[in-house]
């Protein structure tokens, strides 16, 4: 089990934004060249493979909100919304949304902050299986 204090989640949210970045030296000018041929638009990142048993070890901290059914916080007007049988491309999505703050809700936000890329993955290849 990986255990995650809520406290911990929420330190690593408000600390993160205020992380050294690490700059690279310039790289040396390279003369340009008449028969250079023009550079390649850089490759992307491959796409993440996620593993279904780390998601579903990863997927205990969805389980105390979007695996009861029925569940409904404080607020009566909304609803926990079912996570289990989404795509994985859906719930990768959303939860890196959570990350950058296009989709804002503070638990989500502090539970996405505690996962990699990586564990992202992982836990939407296990949750699209659930039904």
């Amino acid at each position: 089990m990986r255990p995650q204090p809520l406290a911990a989640c929420l330190a690593l949210a408000v600390l993160l934004p205020f992380g050294v970045a690490v700059q690279a030296a310039p790289a040396p000018a390279v003369p340009a060249s008449p028969a250079a041929a023009p550079a390649a638009a850089p490759a992307a990142p491959p796409a993440l493979t996620g593993s279904f048993d780390n998601g579903r070890v990863l997927a205990y901290t969805c389980q105390g909100c979007h695996g009861i059914t029925g569940y409904k916080n404080a607020y009566p007007s909304y609803r926990v919304p079912k996570i289990g049988g989404q795509t994985q491309q859906y719930l990768s999505q959303a939860l890196s949304e959570y990350r950058q703050g296009k989709r804002r809700h503070p638990t989500m936000q502090a539970q996405s902050m505690s996962f990699s890329e990586q564990e992202i993955a992982d836990l939407a290849v296990y949750l699209s299986t659930v039904k």
